[in-house]
């Protein structure tokens, strides 16, 4: 995580404890100007988790934790399960395909172990693993450092390697899903990584639980006029139906 995004996580980490922060507190404890922290709490507010005021800010919306992998793979595992069903149908026989790193994305890959004849690019060491025995699927890893959290490889290496292909589909993981800021993530990094997935792909499909509508967290992937199919599960409210619909997004859901 480069500089910027260091300093804005430690300014919603003082949100999220206080509820409001003010910028002569920031200028002296993170050693940058009054103008670093005002920009700094512009973005956030963009972001919808801060909202400014006289001489500092106070915190909008509590944005969604992030879990281990271990955790995230057992919350709402069923309907992550129904989800990844329901995109491992949309996998043709002769398809490259990219896999994000994530817990509703290794939903799908357990359901690709039958696939024939389809390359698969993924980030996600755990994808990987899943894949590994498939017969039928052609496996690359992008190069790039391990983030362990999440147990997913990105980086410059990683952003690199995706230059040279062309994919048919992205299987997007999101942290949060919001109909104005679009999908985001935790962390920088994942965030950058995605956004050239989204470049290479001509299909991006997000695979998200409906406990992830409504969300923001730090990182914006891409806004919502990226997207072509969004996957979910039955529990989705009204709002997002409609607003996805509206936006021209192909709403499928895994009941």
């Amino acid at each position: 995580m480069g500089q910027t995004g260091q300093r804005r996580d430690a300014i919603l980490k003082a949100l999220t404890e206080h509820t409001s922060v003010q910028v002569s507190e920031l200028v002296k404890q993170l050693n940058v100007s009054a103008v670093t922290i005002r920009s700094d709490l512009t973005a956030l507010e963009a972001q919808g988790l801060a909202i400014r005021s006289h001489g500092g800010a106070t915190l909008a919306r509590m944005p969604p934790t992030e879990h281990t992998v271990s955790q995230k793979d057992a919350l709402n595992h069923e309907q992550k399960e129904r989800i990844g069903a329901l995109a491992a149908s949309l996998v043709k026989p002769g398809e490259n395909i990219i896999i994000d790193s994530g817990t509703t994305t290794l939903s799908l890959a357990r359901h690709l172990r039958d696939a024939q004849n389809v390359t698969v690019m993924t980030n996600g060491l755990n994808i990987a693993w899943e894949l590994v025995n498939a017969p039928g699927v052609d496996l690359i890893l992008t190069g790039g450092l391990l983030r362990k959290q999440s147990l997913s490889i990105q980086g410059l290496q990683a952003e690199a390697c995706l230059q040279a292909y062309s994919f048919d589909k992205l299987f997007l993981g999101v942290d949060g899903l919001d109909l104005q800021f679009g999908v985001t993530t935790h962390h920088e990094a994942e965030a950058s990584l995605n956004h050239k997935m989204v470049e290479r792909a001509r299909k991006v499909i997000v695979l998200a639980d409906s406990t992830k509508f409504g969300f923001i967290s730090l990182h914006r992937i891409v806004q919502l006029d990226r997207v072509n199919t969004v996957i979910t599960d039955g529990d989705i409210g009204p709002q997002y139906r409609d607003g996805l619909r509206d936006a021209g997004i192909e709403l499928l859901v895994a009941d």
